[in-house]
């Protein structure tokens, strides 16, 4: 009975102190804010840049979709508990259509702070309706995301994929595999 108390104690001192240390990180990391239009009219094509030199075809790629969201900034925090926020937005045809923001929630082992771009492109005129007309879409739920995966210098232009939205996840180091977005919500935002 003493060892259960015990570690009951424990356990809201844990989530105590990872309450504490999201809302610090949140609270005080300029870069958990949300972007202003002039920071993100920098930002995104800087981003779909560096998108075009780690993707062989990329710029191609994206010439053809029907539209592709772009978050150059995605911040994760957590101790515990953590939470990801990014704002960015909807291209079409290569021009700011709309401004979005990305928000996701999760808990497990994790700790610090970690920065990642996301670029999730619509390869079809229906999946970009469907997108647009919803209200908040959540991966997963809403629809799925395929995370593009193919071999070392192969054209991303000669792959088939199946589902009609592809997401890339990508930081500073290149572009990042075995990552989801399961779970992450897309919400329109007025700027």
């Amino acid at each position: 009975m003493v060892l259960i108390k015990k570690c009951l104690i424990v356990f809201r001192k844990l989530i105590l102190v990872s309450l504490v240390f999201n809302l610090l990180v949140f609270t005080y990391t300029d870069q958990a804010k949300g972007a202003s239009k002039a920071e993100l009219a920098i930002e995104i094509p800087a981003t779909i840049q560096v998108f075009k030199r780690e993707v062989r075809g990329g710029g191609r790629f994206l010439s053809r979709a029907a539209g592709y969201l772009v978050f150059p900034n995605v911040y994760k925090a957590g101790f515990w508990f953590g939470g990801e926020y990014g704002e960015g937005a909807l291209l079409v045809r290569g021009r700011i259509v709309d401004y979005y923001n990305t928000v996701g929630a999760s808990f497990g082992l994790q700790l610090g702070v970690q920065r990642k771009s996301i670029i999730v492109v619509f390869l079809t005129q229906r999946a970009l309706r469907d997108f647009r007309r919803s209200d908040g879409w959540k991966v997963g739920v809403d629809g799925s995301v395929a995370i593009a995966k193919w071999g070392v210098g192969e054209d991303i232009n000669n792959i088939d994929f199946k589902d009609p939205v592809v997401g890339f996840v990508f930081s500073n180091q290149g572009l990042m595999f075995n990552i989801t977005l399961e779970g992450a919500k897309f919400t329109n935002i007025r700027k």
